[in-house]
């Protein structure tokens, strides 16, 4: 008898043996959110544009350093040849630093270059509806100083540009009476996004620079709008805003007259909510299409 009642008390213990362990959850600290730009990906896009100036110099930098090494190597001919090649190799050295940092402020003239290519339009009713928007979606992505224009153009179209040391939003017309506040809210989320992912410098240089239309792709950057619609949805939680403005720029045709049938856009096209505003047919094998990007946010 006392083996049984044994035997009984042992059964409850079993069965609790068998049941899972309980492991508390362990958040990994090393996580990040991939809506958010790491800091890689923002130095990445900052320095980009000093690599490809190095590279674009790399064949007169060749030559120097060859002369500079044929110089020192004259010592055993001429005593003074190798100061001669320091000398010139500082020369070159200094005269490399400003054409660099030359290279990478062009993009800051584009701003200006832009109000003086536009007419201001739209009404004050208009202004304060951007203006509100601007204000509210700089604090969430931690914009400073920036300017709100809208600009006279029949084009669905918009930019974040910079201007100095302060960047400018132009916004066109059409946009402005077609899109509902919620579309607008996308877009210029999507334009502050390219601030936040370090865009801005890359694609402004790509306009105004004196490159080729493949060097001036390559600058800008592949699949950039796509990533910025990511940021922006992200943060404003709701792509169908975003996803709709999208959807409408596709589906428009810009008149002969607007800027964006032009052969200045073809150079500034890459700072430009919609990159190819001029191309009739979409193009679903390029990340930057705004059919494709519509459908993806759809899809989110």
């Amino acid at each position: 008898m006392a083996t049984k009642q044994r035997s009984r008390s042992r059964r409850p213990n079993s069965s609790r043996d068998r049941e899972p362990r309980y492991v508390a959850p362990v958040l990994d600290p090393t996580w990040q959110s991939p809506y958010v730009p790491s800091a890689a990906e923002r130095h990445e896009n900052q320095h980009i544009v000093r690599r490809i100036a190095v590279r674009r110099k790399l064949p007169q930098t060749i030559v120097v350093a060859a002369v500079v090494v044929a110089l020192i190597v004259g010592v055993v001919v001429v005593p003074w040849l190798p100061a001669v090649g320091v000398a010139v190799a500082a020369l070159y050295a200094w005269d490399l630093r400003r054409s660099l940092v030359k290279f990478e402020h062009q993009g800051l003239l584009l701003g200006a270059a832009m109000v003086d290519q536009f007419k201001a339009d739209g009404t004050s009713k208009d202004r304060q509806r951007l203006v509100t928007v601007l204000d509210r979606l700089a604090a969430t992505f931690g914009a400073a100083d920036v300017s709100a224009f809208i600009i006279d153009d029949p084009g669905y179209n918009a930019a974040l540009v910079p201007d100095g040391t302060r960047h400018s939003l132009f916004v066109t017309s059409a946009m402005m009476r077609d899109f509902e506040l919620i579309e607008l809210e996308g877009v210029v989320a999507h334009c502050l996004a390219r601030q936040r992912l370090g865009l801005l410098t890359r694609e402004s240089v790509a306009c105004v620079a004196n490159l080729s239309d493949e060097s001036r792709g390559v600058l800008a950057g592949s699949g950039m709008a796509y990533r910025a619609d990511e940021v922006a949805a992200a943060s404003i939680r709701y792509p169908l805003g975003l996803a709709g403005a999208l959807r409408k720029c596709s589906r428009q045709v810009v008149p002969a007259d607007s800027f964006f049938a032009g052969a200045k856009y073809a150079n500034w096209r890459w700072i430009w909510f919609d990159i190819w505003s001029d191309r009739r047919e979409a193009e679903m094998a390029d990340l930057d299409d705004v059919e494709l990007r519509a459908r993806a946010l759809e899809e989110w």
